[in-house]
């Protein structure tokens, strides 16, 4: 039987029990809320400290260095002693004071290139490429030969070009080429617009270039596709503006990668314009892009190649005259023969068909050809 001082004890212990668990609450909501503050005072520390500048190590002399900032001085400063191994090309973070160089970044080797570019693999073969056969001739001679056997113009001795330029209306297949070479070779193929190699600060556009040759090299066999190139080497004129001299000393950085491989590496350069009227006679002359082929309209036999390229996987009805069809084709392009055939399939879901009708086809010919009418292509290539 227990004894009144036991049940005594009891409740006196239950009653501590319950007078101790609140204020064990209270001590964890304390500590909670004291490492809440350490970490806000940590944040507002980091606000107020003074933000490092990026630089770039040209030379290191002992404790010293000379760097070179973003605007393209140099200086001669210290290095931290917790700074170990520096080489001239690191990037490291410097006060903005005294340009105490306090770390080394490690960045990504990566180039900037690569956010600029296109890179990939095209699936693109030559049985793609209709009314074209003259052009795809001139492009395996001159790309495709010297990236596949390149011994035989050792042993023939003679050198092949480094480049072409191909030339011509738009959507007439520049692109198609390019990427068809490229695919034959099993090259990387690089893309990128000739607008895009002109930055806003001066020597960036260069530094692009100088990188973007440089990754072609890494990845080769490569090939170099600039689109739209008169944006870049247009016919150079003396004006006084700063963005055309930018554009200027960007094209001459070009035109010294373009100098500066030998013509049996593993890296062609393909370019492409719906303007060679303007282009600049260097970027053409001999040694550099010294091939011109022109990429034209085709022809009546080319439109019904096409014709039947993008239109071998579609179901066609059997009273289809494909020739009829062609006819109402002509001065058409080879991307304005696949818009029609694409309209013409639209035309058949619309009518919740399978098969494509002639009658399909001629509307649709129709209204690529009143797009046309609205938008007519650039006057100057029938002057040029």
């Amino acid at each position: 039987m227990a004894k009144s001082g036991d049940v005594k004890n009891e409740e006196y212990d239950n009653t501590t029990y319950s007078y101790l668990s609140p204020g064990t609450d209270v001590e964890r909501e304390n500590m909670i809320l004291k490492q809440t503050v350490s970490q806000l005072r940590t944040e507002l520390d980091r606000y107020r400290s003074p933000a490092l500048m990026v630089a770039e190590i040209v030379d290191v002399l002992g404790q010293n260095a000379i760097i070179r900032v973003p605007n393209g001085n140099k200086f001669y400063v210290d290095i931290s002693m917790s700074v170990k191994n520096l080489v001239p090309g690191d990037s490291v973070m410097v006060e903005q004071k005294n340009l105490t160089i306090v770390d080394k970044l490690q960045r990504n080797r990566k180039l900037e290139a690569e956010q600029f570019v296109i890179i990939e693999k095209p699936s693109v073969s030559w049985k793609d490429i209709g009314g074209l056969a003259d052009q795809v001739q001139e492009v395996k001679e001159v790309i495709e030969l010297p990236l596949l056997k390149p011994e035989l113009f050792k042993k023939v001795g003679i050198t092949p070009p480094k480049g072409i330029l191909l030339h011509g209306p738009p959507g007439t297949g520049k692109t198609l080429l390019a990427k068809a070479v490229a695919a034959s070779t099993k090259s990387t193929f690089i893309e990128i617009v000739g607008s895009e190699l002109v930055q806003k600060f001066i020597g960036e556009g260069a530094k692009l270039v100088k990188d973007i040759f440089k990754l072609a090299k890494e990845k080769a066999p490569a090939i170099i596709f600039i689109d739209e190139l008169d944006a870049l080497a247009a016919r150079r004129i003396d004006l006084g503006t700063s963005g055309e001299r930018e554009v200027q000393r960007t094209f001459m950085q070009f035109l010294a990668e373009v100098d500066g491989f030998k013509s049996l590496d593993n890296v062609k350069i393909v370019g492409c314009t719906n303007r060679k009227d303007i282009l600049d006679p260097a970027v053409i002359r001999p040694g550099r892009l010294d091939r011109l082929i022109e990429v034209p309209t085709p022809s009546k036999e080319g439109l019904e190649q096409i014709f039947k390229i993008h239109t071998k996987d579609m179901t066609l009805d059997k009273n289809v005259d494909v020739a009829r069809v062609v006819k109402r084709m002509q001065d058409f392009s080879g991307a304005e023969v696949k818009s029609a055939v694409t309209e013409a399939g639209y035309f058949a879901i619309r009518k919740n068909r399978r098969r494509v009708l002639e009658h399909d086809l001629v509307k649709a010919i129709k209204k690529v050809r009143r797009a046309e009418e609205e938008h007519p292509k650039d006057a100057s290539y029938m002057f040029g």
